[in-house]
């Protein structure tokens, strides 16, 4: 006994040349959305470029740096950069070593919320799509954690954990 195959209705209604293009056309937008979520958030991540003893500092924190952060493996950025770390997937927290000092230690914001752990203070402002980001102050180089919304329980903790390293070869 031949089963049959059954073909919705909205389909075999469709001319034959079209019917037998569905799935192939199908099956190319799932694989060219597919591919384009692949691409990798990290080619937003600027290196910055210290000079001098800062330099040597930020390439010194970045080797030292943990292979996991609360759970997340490190992945860092491409292009690599001796100056720059990550940590996760969809929600990356990405430090960065070297940064210019923040004007935004100037105005306003100087005054916000800078926790100190460990003898290292973070500067600490929330970004404008829930995110944080928190620089280390009176540092011989400024260090930068960005820590994306759903990144971290806590969106300090990210900063906190990095706390040693950044004390053991940035001096203050």
């Amino acid at each position: 006994m031949a089963r049959r195959l059954r073909i919705p209705e909205a389909l075999t209604a469709l001319p034959a040349p079209i019917r037998w293009l569905a799935l192939p056309v199908a099956l190319t937008c799932t694989v060219v959305l597919l591919v384009g979520s692949w691409g990798s958030a990290d080619q937003d991540v600027a290196a910055p470029q210290p000079s001098g003893k800062a330099a040597d500092y930020c390439r010194k924190l970045t080797a030292a740096l943990p292979a996991e952060l609360l759970g997340h493996a490190r992945r860092d950025p491409s292009p690599a950069s001796p100056y720059t770390a990550a940590w996760g997937d969809s929600h990356r927290v990405v430090l960065r070593c070297g940064i210019d000092r923040p004007e935004e230690l100037d105005g306003e914001h100087a005054k916000d919320w800078s926790p100190t752990v460990d003898d290292v203070t973070w500067w600490s402002q929330q970004l404008g799509d829930g995110g944080h980001r928190f620089v280390t102050t009176m540092r011989a180089a400024y260090v930068e954690v960005t820590v994306p919304a759903g990144a971290a329980q806590n969106p300090f903790d990210p900063a906190a954990a990095l706390t040693d390293a950044v004390k053991a070869n940035i001096p203050g």
